[in-house]
């Protein structure tokens, strides 16, 4: 998606004729349904004539200007981008980020400045760094860029700010980025169009810019497949934005705090696919890499039993369950991360716990002492089940108690759902979790939502997708029984929807299965999950191209009084059915639905088995 596509001349002429902001306002709304920020319009009038005026210093006037470009699978989109052709009429394209700063002051924190932003003084990504790891991504993302067939060089220009070697901008300390990633200040602007048309000075733009907004992309990098190459420090995951300014955050923090007299407690919110198990994995990669104990922590033994696959036998002690914590001993960890850390119970007793071994104290306290800095990732919408009680408020609570600070972070920029925060949103607002401005799913190109008319074309949909090569499953409520495996380690057929049926994965004790079906934790990454109907226990954590969700008869919505109502008897899960109150009932089957359907990055396909629900889903799609 792109509000803005057209020959550099056009461009131009709008910005002569004070029109491009006008034109970047009607494109805004008819894709997000409603207004951009006055703010942001101020931004495009003022940065984007300044741009203007330096194409035509440089007589760019035979290219291609995108503006607006959102990167693919992120909810992130790119000032301006000029394509053209350079040397030997290779094809080329400049990413340039337009700011209209006026200073920047000095942080602490790696790749960071201070500067005035919305009001107050944030910190943010040094321009350079930012614009740095948009090349990046599209190197590693756009088939255009990946492939070679289009060279790309990026760039900032601060046309508000005049150059001065003494700015923290310049400061030796960026020099590595800088030189890879310059910045132009406005009294630099010849400058800037010579680097223009150094890369696309032989013009020839608009195909170039064709090929650039026709091409495919890949899917981005999935987490599992690359956990071991994170753990061994390379770079095979780009963190844009919100996402590299926390991580860079925390690793400060957290080096910091090692040092410290006290203990400090770090913790970062943020939704479905805002990228917080990767900030989570290259916290451990760097920290391990920097010799500090940095160890890992989840309650999921899927997601867990996955990364010890993948890191391998030797680093396989460094990631554990947080019960594994009820008998560490004080400050045992330099740091450790808890990731999902709204699947925490209450204590850390399970029942293979030996009676001398249990503890009656919250299972929260013993994680916070047995680390020099604890770090928690969280969302407090991802609670499925009654003995999952991690959230924002337990994790401030036990460290009032303890007498311990807080810093907070928060993550909003989206991997899944094609980037679509609007999705998210809306499903949020669909299933009465929260209200949003998205009441309408109104479509996205970047990401496919379809509702099947039955059970048997949403398979179809979804092995369609797997045999073209995509990671596609099937997941559902927990609607039906959980048969155990019969002799020979094959699945009873449970799932089972008229004349059509299917198995759940395999139960997490099923000790030898049939060849071909794999152990329940890997049946999200083993390609012999397709073959299996997943359920929230085995989906939740991970990310697939397309998910294909059932929509059980467990949670109905009720048009007679307009409200969502659960059903006990439809149930199968046990620790949800027997939740005290039907209030909390319904949200853990809310919450449950919320994980399943946001699990995709390319597209979600649903098939309802209750008609009215069906039609209420219906009737929010415009």
């Amino acid at each position: 998606m792109q509000l803005y596509a057209g020959t550099s001349r056009q461009f131009v002429e709008d910005t002569i004729r004070h029109r491009i902001d006008q034109k970047l306002q009607q494109a805004f709304f008819g894709y997000f349904r409603f207004e951009p920020s006055p703010g942001e319009v101020r931004s495009w009038r003022n940065s984007l004539s300044q741009v203007s005026s330096v194409l035509q210093y440089a007589d760019l006037m035979d290219h291609g200007v995108i503006l607006e470009y959102q990167l693919p699978l992120t909810s992130k989109r790119l000032d301006f981008m000029i394509t053209g052709t350079g040397a030997g009429r290779k094809p080329g394209a400049v990413v340039v980020a337009l700011k209209q700063w006026d200073d920047a002051q000095p942080t602490d924190v790696e790749d960071c400045v201070v500067t005035f932003l919305g009001g107050r003084l944030r910190e943010v990504l040094h321009p350079s760094r930012q614009v740095g790891n948009y090349q990046m991504f599209l190197e590693d993302y756009h088939a255009a860029f990946s492939d070679g067939r289009i060279g790309l060089k990026s760039c900032s220009y601060l046309h508000n700010l005049q150059f001065d070697p003494a700015n923290e901008l310049f400061d030796p300390r960026h020099r590595a980025i800088l030189d890879s990633y310059p910045i132009f200040t406005g009294d630099q602007s010849p400058d800037l169009a010579e680097f223009l048309h150094s890369m696309v000075g032989g013009g020839d733009g608009a195909e170039v810019m064709a090929t650039v907004l026709n091409s495919d992309f890949k899917a981005s990098k999935k987490l599992l497949d690359h956990v071991k190459e994170v753990i061994d420090r390379q770079d095979v995951y780009v963190l844009l934005d919100d996402q590299q300014v926390v991580f860079n955050e925390v690793l400060t923090r957290a080096r910091e705090g090692f040092h410290e007299k006290g203990k400090s407690i770090i913790l970062i919110k943020g939704g479905p696919g805002t990228g917080k198990s990767v900030i989570a994995l290259n916290l451990i990669a760097e920290l391990s890499g920097d010799g500090y104990n940095a160890q890992y922590a989840t309650g999921s033994k899927a997601f867990t039993e996955n990364l010890r696959k993948l890191v391998g036998q030797r680093a396989r002690t460094q990631f554990k369950y947080f019960a594994d914590y009820q008998r560490a001993g004080r400050d045992e960890v330099d740091v450790l991360v808890c990731d999902e850390s709204h699947r925490l119970r209450e204590t850390g007793n399970t029942r293979f716990t030996r009676s001398e071994h249990r503890s009656d104290r919250p299972l929260i306290e013993h994680i916070i002492e047995s680390a020099k800095v604890p770090v928690f990732f969280i969302d407090d919408l991802q609670v499925v089940r009654p003995n999952e009680v991690g959230s924002t408020e337990l994790i401030k609570g036990a460290a009032w108690d303890l007498g311990v600070g807080v810093r907070e972070f928060e993550l909003a920029a989206q991997f899944r759902c094609g980037g679509s925060e609007g999705f998210v949103n809306w499903v949020n607002n669909t299933l009465g979790i929260r209200e949003t401005a998205n009441v309408l799913w109104e479509g996205d190109d970047a990401f496919e939502f379809r509702i099947a008319e039955s059970v048997e074309q949403l398979e179809t949909m979804i092995r369609e997708k797997h045999e073209a090569g995509h990671k596609a499953r099937m997941a559902a409520g927990f609607c039906w029984p959980w048969s155990d495996p019969v002799k020979g380690g094959y699945l009873i057929p449970d799932v089972v929807i008229g004349d059509w049926s299917r198995p759940w994965n395999a139960k997490a004790d099923a000790a030898r299965l049939a060849p071909g079906i794999p152990k329940s934790h890997y049946w999200s990454t083993d390609p012999g999950g397709i073959d299996q109907v997943g359920c929230v226990y085995t989906a939740q954590g991970f990310e697939f191209d397309y998910v294909g969700v059932i929509f059980g008869e467990d949670l109905r919505y009720d048009p007679r009084s307009g409200s969502w109502v659960g059903d006990r008897s439809k149930s199968f899960d046990r620790p949800v059915k027997a939740a005290r109150v039907d209030d909390e009932f319904v949200a853990l089957l809310k919450n449950t639905y919320r994980v399943l359907l946001t699990r995709g990055m390319r597209g979600c396909y649903i098939y309802f088995l209750d008609e009215d629900t069906r039609n209420f889903f219906r009737s929010r799609i415009k």
